[in-house]
């Protein structure tokens, strides 16, 4: 249940019910009064920016507690709890399970019912929602017997990223220490949900991943199995890139779109395929930039860093740039400086 109402017996997220006189808060001989007034004035003046009057937003604090629950999901005894057992995985799996579902559950709840408000607000219909509890947990069902086989593809992820990278010692590390994994799993996570309809959630999710590892996967981005972003600092995938399998990035790469599509109105058109598709077996070194949703990469090429693609490349192909010239000069004020013997 997402909430309760005294008077309905149920209703789509909770609310407070309290009223706030400012007079309490601020006096009318404050200096903060007429302050008050004038950001009061500028909310009203300015729709964009606030959520004034309107019920329904998830949580990003929760959301970020959802992430922190699955990772210790698919990777139990790296988070969360350690020195876990066979006799006590079972147990500690279970509690996770019901904690990630009333969670879960909730967020999705207020993220359909943020949806259906927004509805509401355009085309003008009454106020009055529908609850979301039955959708919401119906989606939570679905997703939770999804984790098995996401926990497979990540798997996939953190092995590629062992098989890619000599500097890593074992798996262990790659789990605890590497970025470009992190990113990745919470972009499969994201992924599922997406593709559920479900809005704001998987941004929140990935935009969080973003901040914490510079690696930026739009959750609407297609990843086939084995995908490994080598120091992950700087990486962009837009919405609507495809990628195959066994496909490996270094940091700064961009796959992105070349320009935005807009209608006579000068709005932009969305749903279109803007971005490029790696095909399998693609490996982008550093600061490559790829651009266009027609641009695709053949099978087995290597993209070489610091290049500008965008234009389809066929399989096993090798793209570069001239070498550039080095001219290697001494430093004639270093030298002056030198004490004479």
């Amino acid at each position: 249940m997402l909430a309760s109402d005294s008077r309905k017996g149920r209703a789509c997220a909770r609310t407070s019910g309290l009223k706030f006189d400012t007079t309490e808060v601020v006096k009318s001989d404050s200096p903060l009064a007429g302050l008050v007034e004038r950001l009061v004035k500028s909310y009203t003046a300015d729709p964009r920016g606030h959520h004034i009057g309107r019920k329904f937003l998830p949580s990003r604090a929760e959301t970020i507690e959802i992430i922190q629950l699955l990772l210790q999901l698919f990777f139990p005894g790296y988070f969360g709890r350690q020195n876990l057992s066979d006799e006590t995985i079972r147990y500690h799996t279970g509690v996770l399970l019901e904690s990630l579902r009333e969670k879960l559950e909730r967020q999705l709840g207020l993220c359909l019912c943020y949806a259906a408000e927004l509805e509401a607000q355009a085309t003008k219909s009454p106020p009055g929602l529908e609850c979301c509890e039955a959708d919401a947990r119906s989606l939570t069902q679905t997703f939770l017997g999804r984790l098995p086989e996401i926990r497979v593809l990540v798997l996939t992820d953190v092995q590629a990223a062992f098989d890619g990278d000599p500097a890593a010692s074992n798996l262990d590390e790659v789990i605890l220490a590497y970025p470009g994994l992190l990113a990745t799993t919470v972009y499969r996570v994201a992924n599922e949900i997406y593709l559920m309809g479900v809005p704001l959630l998987p941004r929140i999710m990935t935009e969080w991943a973003h901040a914490q590892t510079g690696a930026d996967i739009h959750p609407g981005a297609n990843i086939g199995e084995s995908f490994f972003i080598d120091h992950a600092t700087g990486a962009v995938i837009g919405e609507t890139t495809v990628i195959g399998r066994r496909v490996k990035l270094y940091q700064g790469v961009t796959l992105g779109a070349r320009s935005v599509a807009r209608d006579e109105r000068g709005r932009v058109i969305r749903g279109t395929k803007r971005h490029p598709t790696v095909n399998d077996e693609v490996t982008i070194y550093a600061n490559a930039t790829v651009l266009g949703g027609e641009t695709v990469l053949g099978e087995g090429s290597v993209i070489g860093g610091s290049t500008f693609v965008t234009e389809s490349i066929p399989p096993h192909s090798q793209v570069a740039l001239k070498p550039p010239e080095l001219r290697v000069l001494p430093n004639e004020g270093v030298a002056a400086k030198k004490p004479s013997k």
